[in-house]
């Protein structure tokens, strides 16, 4: 398998700083606010309507219901995957709330809430693409396969991959781009940004797996050493699972298919 890496950035896994000494309960109800990351290209997720710029979202709604039982107004800070170590180790949120796949890498510099979804790896090829009709044509010499620097998608298709051609892009947008262009066969993505792809595009075709390829949980992610604030993280989403808010959400957004069993409480 080749590799090529598309301008690529640094990355900066930055040390855990020291928490504050009354921890993040305290300096969220000192502060009158709650901080949620958010990465605001996610379609079904936390998605920013680049006409309205309203915020929308399983993960939108779900920020909104976590200020409210906090008292609090929620301040939505722009982050994404390949910044999210960097801006929950160095507190410039208090939260991630953007379905982040739980990986070890990631586990091992954070701290996840229970997952409530769950996602398979989807990928998006052109209308015309002639290379790519089926899963079992992707892993093929000659086939480019573009992925997000930084994604999840990034380490599972560098492992996966054994007769094409990676190329690492330093953003979402430019691995939409690469295929667009023809300069790649597929880029690989999950199933809301697929919905994305297929909703608001004219040239994207979905390439599903024919059976089960590699299963992602999503959650939230926080970090590491406040116990207090994972306890009360915790126990909002069990209330929100109970009262049946999170299960409204995820048919709010059209998620059912991703949905963990038990997220609605039962």
């Amino acid at each position: 398998m080749k590799i090529i890496i598309v301008a690529v950035g640094c990355l900066l896994l930055c040390g855990q700083p020291a928490l504050a000494e009354n921890g993040h309960l305290e300096r969220i109800k000192a502060a009158g606010e709650v901080r949620v990351c958010i990465w605001p290209d996610y379609y079904g997720i936390s998605y920013r309507n680049p006409k309205t710029q309203a915020l929308d979202g399983i993960d939108v709604d779900m920020a909104r219901a976590l200020g409210q039982e906090l008292g609090v107004r929620v301040n939505f800070i722009d982050s994404s995957f390949a910044r999210l170590i960097d801006d929950i180790t160095q507190d410039r949120c208090d939260i991630a709330m953007f379905a982040i796949g739980v990986t070890p890498s990631r586990a091992d510099k954070l701290r996840f809430t229970q997952p409530h979804l769950v996602s398979d790896i989807y990928a998006i090829t052109t209308r015309s693409n002639r290379r790519i009709k089926s899963w079992d044509d992707i892993d093929k010499p000659g086939v480019v396969v573009a992925v997000a620097k930084g994604t999840l998608h990034e380490p599972i298709m560098r492992d996966k991959l054994r007769h094409a051609t990676l190329l690492v892009t330093d953003t979402t947008q430019g691995r939409e781009q690469e295929v667009e262009s023809g300069r790649a066969d597929v880029f690989m993505t999950d199933f809301p940004f697929s919905r994305r792809m297929l909703e608001t595009t004219d040239w994207a075709r979905l390439v599903a797996p024919t059976s089960t390829y590699h299963l992602t949980p999503y959650a939230y992610a926080m970090q590491k050493g406040d116990d207090r604030w994972y306890a009360w993280v915790q126990q909002f989403l069990g209330r929100v699972k109970q009262n049946g808010q999170l299960m409204a959400a995820i048919k709010r957004h059209r998620l059912e298919p991703i949905a963990i069993r038990g997220s609605s409480g039962d």
